[in-house]
């Protein structure tokens, strides 16, 4: 063991990581989607799981407006939506339509469930933790959704 720097010692050790999107809500009433790292399960009575987002990031203004989003774990099909909603800016461009999307409407708030993910989770923000140059948003899950015919994608630099 060897004292490293935090970006040696981190890319050790995140590389292959789980990803996720976010589905939020924009202030004119579309939709947005944004490429999460920074995920994890909080609670299990009553089920809750916590996203992290930059406070400069679109998405952040997004959930500080509307107080829900989904967690969608994406399939193997959805690679190059993680990438676009990794690398655009809901403010310039809508995500759904670029990416042509296909999804039907959820049963919270009508957010969208994007039909060829692996899993969706509906949730209502119910807390907020500022977290240095993030917020940490909880949210508790309403609404659940399964396709168990796809596979889960990991992020690999292969």
């Amino acid at each position: 063991m060897k004292l490293k720097t935090l970006p040696e010692a981190y890319a050790k050790v995140h590389i292959p990581s789980k990803v996720a999107l976010a589905v939020t809500k924009k202030p004119d009433g579309k939709f947005n989607l944004i490429t999460l790292e920074w995920f994890m399960r909080t609670s299990i009575a009553p089920p809750m799981f916590a996203i992290s987002i930059g406070q400069t990031r679109y998405s952040h203004a997004c959930l500080q407006e509307n107080r829900y989003f989904n967690l969608v774990f994406p399939s193997l099909k959805n690679k190059e939506l993680l990438t676009l909603s990794g690398s655009q800016s809901g403010r310039e461009i809508d995500k759904f339509r670029v990416g042509e999307v296909e999804y039907i409407p959820g049963k919270l708030q009508k957010y969208p469930i994007i039909t060829s993910a692996v899993a969706c989770f509906e949730c209502e923000v119910v807390t907020q933790v500022k977290s240095g140059d993030h917020t940490i948003f909880v949210g508790e899950v309403k609404y659940n959704w399964l396709n168990s015919e796809e596979e889960f994608f990991y992020f690999d630099k292969k």
